[in-house]
């Protein structure tokens, strides 16, 4: 397969002249009369402008993604792949190979139908049709570069046989009597007519202006292609939107609707001359062109992307080397003669349009999505509002459905799946990065700059939790239970403190946080994990905990795990718990056992409601967000309370119940009543020892007592499978359940 480029063609050699003859090409001859006769002249004329301007902004805005990066191989695919990521190019790069492989189909159609008009063979057009393919396979394997050469004879050719219509319409009609049947009223625009709906009619034609991306295609043969591709593409674009937008009325003028209907060569009986002599030429020169560069094209952008989703240098050798182009080619080549059995020109044509509206449909949402983005990257030459390539991208999708909605679900579903399979693969090419992120860190930013408007009430709080390990592997439990409690509105850090000195201790910051990241990708927890190296314990963790977070965002509880030197380090825990009383961050001490597994468990949750400090909202609220997770949907919360009087307890229950209906949390009033001199310790453990999880008040502890109430909670913790201490200390403590109903905050006390 010869190499025709050797980055040597210009603008208007490399981008204008093939675009224009792919614009100007098999539907222009042998479609344009025969839709105006069954459709009219003016329905024509809305089909064209409605197919010209989605081509015009889909130019408009690969022409800017081109002047802002180096186009690589693969034209359309590169900049989506390059822009949105590898998954997404790879779907999308999908449908824009098969377009490429099923137009070598839709333009030997379009040539079999000439040479059976002119030489009335007795053989079937799916015949001749496969020769012209094998013809045309031979000619782009061998002698590529003399196809190329020829472009500009055969770009005269077609001058000429437009030339001729236009005489020919003005000697035969006139302009002025084709306004006087301007529609009154848009049923008629739409109205079907023979049989052939308005968006039917479309989809046959749209095929014909779908050729901006030609030059795009030969990107990688272009001298300068972040001149030469807007400025040929478009130039093209608009030469085939002025083109075609008058074309309904030329073919108006010189024919009628019987005429056009019954004459596939209608351009011949228009021409004040021998129509064969001077249409012809163009026709099969622009068809044949066509051809082949499509021939050309989808091997490429096949290449391009195989590449990219390979991930083995030796399937990669394989792609480049030879043998790699020559099956590429060859599948190319199968596509096209298999697209031969779907019947004729108008079936390739329709099928055809629903991969270029896909294709066209991402390239302009990709357009968009950069402008968005507002990157410091982004600084194209040539750029347009983010609105016009959002309206295109949405007239495509819009357009497709309106064409054919069954095959357009298929697309997209295709292109789905392809997505997520892809995603497997993605991670390799993480450091080209893509326009997403800089969507996203747009968007956070204006989010941040609207939320700093608005006042935080208790309604709005949301659990922002950073939980402090120095373990990943072995705390994995406490940060699976912080992740279910954020999972359904909150966000959740995982702060891995490490004792030491930047610089000086062998801490690599950066593995730490990597193997973090996989190891809990790997067990499907959902959290933000960063390594924090501090010197000391309490100032480093006070540190961490007040650097976290941005603006709105900052953490507002703090999760700490059960320690394994009780003694020695829960004290310390709960002096620090002060200092964040002092932040307004409420505090978690967590103690879950190594061998809990929720999937063993009968999913029973008990909140002791009581004491004097108001920390029963937050573990209530916590106790509810679990069961907002997956894993814990069907969990039973159990609101408890202990009193000492059984006549208490009738009283106690119609408090909590009437608690739980206006915090529209569903949990279950337990009343225990308990043992005259009986223990609270004895208490938890008899009744909420076979509880799966534990919900517990956390007092603050007089400066100095704190190794004495470190001991109290040890015997606490000590039976429980899974138990959870909770000092709310946030902004809106005691006020997290609030409905409106003072019964509430009379008996939030927990």
């Amino acid at each position: 397969m010869e190499n025709t480029g050797q980055k040597k063609l210009g603008t208007f050699l490399g981008v204008y002249t093939p675009t224009i003859l792919t614009i100007f090409g098999v539907i222009m001859y042998m479609r344009a009369g025969n839709l105006v006769g069954t459709m009219g002249l003016w329905p024509m004329v809305f089909i064209v402008l409605i197919s010209n301007s989605i081509t015009l902004i889909t130019t408009l805005s690969f022409s800017s993604i081109a002047t802002n990066k180096k186009v690589g191989v693969g034209g359309a695919y590169y900049i989506v792949s390059r822009s949105l990521g590898f998954e997404i190019g790879g779907a999308v790069g999908l449908p824009l190979f098969l377009s490429q492989a099923l137009s070598i189909t839709l333009y030997s159609f379009g040539l079999a139908e000439v040479i059976k008009m002119l030489f009335g063979t007795s053989f079937s057009l799916n015949l001749v049709t496969f020769g012209i393919i094998a013809v045309v396979a031979a000619v782009s394997f061998v002698g590529a570069g003399f196809a190329m050469k020829t472009q500009i004879p055969v770009m005269i050719f077609v001058a000429v046989s437009i030339l001729f219509l236009i005489i020919g319409a003005f000697m035969k009609g006139s302009f002025i009597e084709c306004f006087s049947t301007f529609p009154t009223s848009a049923s008629e625009i739409f109205a079907t007519r023979n049989g052939l709906s308005f968006f039917s009619a479309m989809a046959i034609f749209f095929p014909a202006v779908s050729g901006i991306m030609a030059g795009l295609g030969l990107s990688g043969d272009l001298e300068n292609p972040q001149r030469s591709i807007p400025i040929g593409a478009i130039a093209a674009t608009l030469t085939g939107f002025a083109f075609y937008v008058t074309l309904p009325l030329f073919l108006s003028m010189g024919a009628t609707p019987e005429e056009m209907l019954n004459d596939q060569m209608i351009w011949s009986r228009i021409s004040p001359v021998n129509g064969n002599i001077v249409i012809l030429p163009g026709l099969l020169g622009a068809i044949f062109s066509s051809a082949v560069g499509s021939m050309l094209g989808a091997p490429r952008t096949f290449i391009a992307m195989a590449c990219d989703q390979v991930g083995s240098r030796k399937g990669q050798s394989f792609l480049k080397s030879k043998k790699g182009e020559y099956a590429s080619f060859a599948l190319s080549l199968a596509i096209a003669c298999g697209a031969v059995f779907l019947g004729d020109l108008n079936t390739v044509a329709s099928i055809l349009t629903i991969f270029f509206l896909t294709v066209y449909g991402i390239v302009n949402l990709t357009a968009a999505l950069e402008t968005l983005s507002n990157e410091p990257s982004w600084r194209p030459q040539f750029k347009i509002p983010a609105i016009i390539s959002l309206v295109g991208g949405i007239a495509c999708i819009i357009v497709m459905f309106l064409i054919d909605p069954l095959l357009s679900i298929i697309a997209i579903i295709i292109e789905i799946a392809l997505y997520f399979i892809l995603r497997r693969v993605a991670a390799q090419h993480s450091a080209v990065g893509d326009a997403r992120r800089g969507f996203y860190e747009n968007l956070i930013k204006n989010s941040l700059l609207q939320l700093k408007a608005l006042k935080m009430t208790p309604r709005n709080w949301r659990p922002y939790i950073q939980v402090l390990i120095n373990e990943h592997e072995k705390q994995q439990n406490l940060v699976c239970f912080a992740s279910n409690f954020g999972l359904s509105s909150g966000i959740v850090t995982v702060t891995k403190i490490l004792i030491g000195k930047l610089g000086e201790d062998k801490i690599e910051v950066d593995r730490e946080v990597d193997s973090m990241e996989k190891f809990y990708k790997g067990q499907a927890i959902s959290v933000f994990p960063e390594v924090t190296v501090v010197e000391n314990f309490e100032e480093g963790i006070l540190s961490a905990v007040q650097a976290n977070g941005m603006a709105g965002l900052r953490s507002n509880t703090i999760m700490m795990c059960w320690p394994d030197e009780v003694g020695r380090y829960l004290p310390r825990y709960l002096s620090i718990m002060r200092k964040f009383s002092f932040l307004k961050k409420s505090t978690v001490i967590g103690k879950v056992s190594p061998d809990f597994d929720v999937r063993n468990s009968e999913k029973t949750i008990h909140v002791w409601w009581g004491g004097l400090q108001r920390n029963g909202d937050l573990m209530l609220l916590l106790a509810y967000l679990l069961t907002k997770s997956p894993a814990w949907g069907d969990a039973a919360i159990k609101l408890l309370r202990m009193v000492s009087d059984v006549s208490a307890k009738e009283s106690a229950e119609a408090e909590l119940k009437k608690l739980s209906e206006d915090s529209r949390i569903a949990a279950e009033p337990m009343i225990i009543v308990k043992e005259k001199d009986e223990l609270f310790e004895h208490v938890l453990k008899r009744v909420s020892g076979s509880a799966d999880v534990v919900f517990l008040g956390l007092n603050t502890p007089a400066e100095g007592e704190e190794e004495e109430y470190a001991k109290k909670l040890e015997i606490f913790a000590e039976p429980l499978k899974a138990v959870f201490f909770i000092k709310n200390s946030g902004i809106f403590q005691g006020q997290l359940l609030e409905t409106g109903n003072e019964n509430i905050k009379k008996h939030n006390k927990g």
